[in-house]
């Protein structure tokens, strides 16, 4: 009724004039959200019909109080769940819309609120002033807002701040901040839900839910154009506390183009460099090499990859950090020196003396001088020549069929290969190749002498 409205001073005279009707939509929308989390309610809901676009939640509805408040205590008590803080958001909402002639209606059980400028009270002064009515439903649930004049598209860019309506997946949580999918090229930077900055060269997207003084500083009262400063150490502190290794990976596998100096911004620092790493040495069976070990170790990865373990690849300066120390789970970091050391510890011998052979596999063995005498004879440097029941238990390589072991100075065939001649040959061969060059297995010596004892053989077989 109007003769119970009640005219209500905002104290606004000039408002945010770089603020547009995006903005104040922004302002509505995140109390909305506050509200439905504060008191648990159901969802909140935006509608729009004949260029009116309606704003619910279903919390305890607005009172002319909450347009008085400079800081809302409940908020202040409850950061972990809330956007906002300060009351003086919605009046700056009211302020914009008004300004941009977007005619506002709100409606909740404590009254119906509109918008008008008149007189300051005693003054001659014009404000922005809030017409409280009677409620016209006493029994509403929540708060309306009811806004005629914005546009589709003003809408649309108020809900893209938001992290709800952004489409971009939580991949991990952490008592710093979210850690997200990104929808495109462009990261978008969230506080509390809100997006205050976008980003070209990050490989997530993140929602900070705690801020550090110097955010809360950053974080002006348009909560736009917040500066990368504000925001880089609570950033690295989300990644520094991640756990995920599908997170870990992916920052790994940026750590490939680290030496073309392309990989993304995170991976510009060197401790999350090495946090991605101990993630992954702790969650999945990996080794960790760089460029250069990749061609100079080809033929111990080939046993890594055989053992099941992912080949990654970082620079030499994250190598440096990351040797010889531990992961989370106390896990010494398994770059290709420890590997190293993991595959010659991990040879089991149960030696079989030659007496306890099958026939079969003495007339395969008793080729051994005839082999020999192939490639020059035996080499000095073999004192001994073995056959074990096992050489390493779960390999799938089939190189590990032998081994010449140079501190004992003997060549150990697995039985195995004893059952037929041809098989015996070439593992023998094989392992005489690596006595004689004193080289691993792709190294141009050992390339070398399998080259030469096949010429050598082959010209024999031709000349016989």
């Amino acid at each position: 009724m109007l003769d119970e409205q009640r005219d209500f001073d905002l104290n606004i005279e000039d408002v945010l004039d770089n603020w547009e009707v995006y903005h104040a939509l922004r302002e509505i929308i995140a109390n909305a959200i506050d509200e439905q989390r504060l008191t648990n309610t159901k969802n909140f809901e935006i509608t729009r019909e004949n260029n009116v676009t309606k704003i619910r939640d279903f919390g305890r509805g607005l009172s002319y109080e909450h347009l008085t408040q400079n800081e809302n205590q409940e908020k202040l008590k409850n950061p972990e769940l809330v956007i906002g803080k300060f009351g003086v958001g919605l009046k700056d909402a009211l302020a914009t819309l008004f300004r941009h002639e977007i005619v506002v209606r709100v409606k909740s059980k404590h009254g119906d609120i509109t918008l008008g400028k008149q007189k300051k009270h005693g003054f001659d002064i014009y404000t922005l002033h809030a017409f409280i009515g009677t409620p016209s439903e006493s029994n509403f649930l929540g708060t309306e807002f009811s806004l005629s004049g914005c546009s589709e598209e003003d809408l649309s860019n108020a809900k893209n701040l938001f992290l709800i309506f952004s489409g971009e997946e939580v991949l991990e949580k952490t008592k710093y901040g979210e850690i997200l999918t990104k929808k495109s090229s462009i990261s978008n930077i969230y506080i509390k839900g809100v997006r205050v900055a976008e980003e070209e060269n990050f490989l997530f997207s993140y929602n900070i839910t705690s801020l550090t003084t110097t955010m809360e500083k950053a974080l002006n009262r348009e909560r736009t154009n917040v500066g990368r400063t504000a925001y880089t150490e609570r950033i690295k502190s989300i990644i520094l506390s991640s756990k995920d290794s599908v997170v870990a990976k992916r920052l790994v596998d940026d750590l490939g183009k680290y030496e073309e100096g392309t990989q993304h911004d995170e991976l510009k620092y060197n401790d999350i460099c090495v946090h991605a790493c101990k993630i992954l040495n702790s969650k999945d069976k990996v080794v960790f090499v760089t460029p250069q070990e990749q061609s100079t170790e080809k033929h111990l990865l080939d046993y890594a990859k055989g053992d099941g373990l992912e080949i990654i690849t970082i620079p030499n300066i994250i190598k440096e950090k990351i040797q010889g120390i531990e992961d989370a789970e106390g896990n010494t970091m398994r770059d290709i020196s420890q590997y190293r050391s993991e595959y010659d510890e991990s040879f089991e011998f149960d030696f079989v003396p030659e007496e306890e052979l099958t026939t079969s596999e003495k007339e395969v063995f008793s080729y051994k001088e005839k082999i020999l005498n192939l490639v020059g004879g035996k080499p000095k440097v073999v004192k001994k020549i073995k056959i074990s029941e096992t050489l390493r238990v779960g390999s799938s390589v089939c190189g590990v069929a032998g081994m010449w072991d140079p501190s004992d100075q003997q060549i150990i065939i697995k039985r195995s290969v004893l059952s037929d001649l041809r098989s015996f040959a070439g593992v023998f061969l094989h392992e005489i190749a690596h006595a004689k060059s004193r080289c691993p297995d792709v190294d141009a010596g050992f390339e070398q002498m399998l080259s030469e004892f096949l010429g050598q053989i082959v010209a024999d077989r031709i000349k016989s």
